[in-house]
């Protein structure tokens, strides 16, 4: 698919309007007090769903529908429309990302929302903090925004005295994360464990986070802040993130250091760990 018959099917402009009005709203449902969110598992009993992840992600996908007819959108919760014609992009949506944090009323969720074009390259990412009204943005070759304003990795050259984000798979450390974890902290670098895999990554984006990792990455919550982070300046690796496979994401100056770690816990005999 060419350029040209991209811009047929999307207008970066009205998706990205028809995006930030969308996460305005679920930031407005997903603060409403209430008591403590009704849950249920899906998979098990460290996976579970509520009824505002479901009355969200309904709620985008009729607007979705509305606006871009064409479109296909895949979903945390009702998973994958195809596009109605062949060339068109997706959306991916996780409508709230970070449903154990905000079934047990700890503040710390995200809306997230991208569209991706039919060869997997991320077009547009938003990632929406309800509780710090905070919208991080990216257009493709556009660089990234906070709450309309350019923001930037960080600038530091060192892991040691800065923060290192990542989350669990679920419940679970996956493969290679204590090892990680470790050599993190022989380094003097603060790993921290927040719940909302979106907003751990756009924290890259922002320079708060010097780097971040995930042990699988799903592009309905890791597609939009990944762009988001690499539009800032973060350097990912792999360079185009894959399915259920892992993701890093670092600050340039701290790249080299971050990518030595990262291959060398998953050859854990490098770090003389077992």
């Amino acid at each position: 698919m060419n350029k040209r018959d991209l811009d047929l099917e999307v207008d970066l402009d009205k998706a990205l309007s028809v995006a930030t009005d969308l996460a305005a709203w679920a930031s407005e449902v997903i603060r409403r007090p209430r008591g403590q969110a009704e849950a249920r598992e899906k998979a098990g009993p460290a996976d579970i769903v509520t009824e505002t992840d479901e009355a969200i992600e309904t709620h985008v996908r009729s607007a979705l529908r509305a606006a871009f007819p064409t479109h296909g959108i895949e979903g945390e919760e009702y998973g994958t429309d195809e596009p109605a014609t062949p060339n068109a992009p997706r959306w991916v949506v996780d409508p709230v990302d970070g449903t154990t944090n905000y079934a047990h009323g700890l503040g710390w969720c995200s809306f997230s929302l991208g569209l991706v074009a039919p060869d997997g390259i991320p077009l547009l990412g938003l990632v929406a903090d309800p509780w710090r009204s905070e919208v991080f943005t990216a257009v493709r070759g556009r660089g990234a925004r906070l709450n309309g304003a350019p923001i930037h990795a960080a600038g530091h050259t060192t892991l040691t005295g800065h923060v290192f984000l990542t989350e669990w798979a679920a419940h679970a450390h996956w493969p290679g994360l204590d090892a990680l974890l470790t050599a993190l902290a022989a380094r003097h670098c603060t790993a921290r464990v927040m719940g909302s895999t979106a907003l751990s990554l756009a924290q890259v984006a922002a320079g708060r986070a010097t780097a971040a990792a995930i042990g699988e990455f799903h592009a309905v919550d890791g597609l939009p802040a990944y762009l988001i982070a690499t539009e800032a300046g973060a350097v990912a690796l792999p360079e185009l993130p894959s399915r259920d496979k892992p993701l890093l994401l670092a600050a340039p100056g701290v790249a080299d250091e971050a990518a030595e770690l990262w291959h060398a816990v998953h050859q854990p005999g490098a770090l003389g760990l077992s």
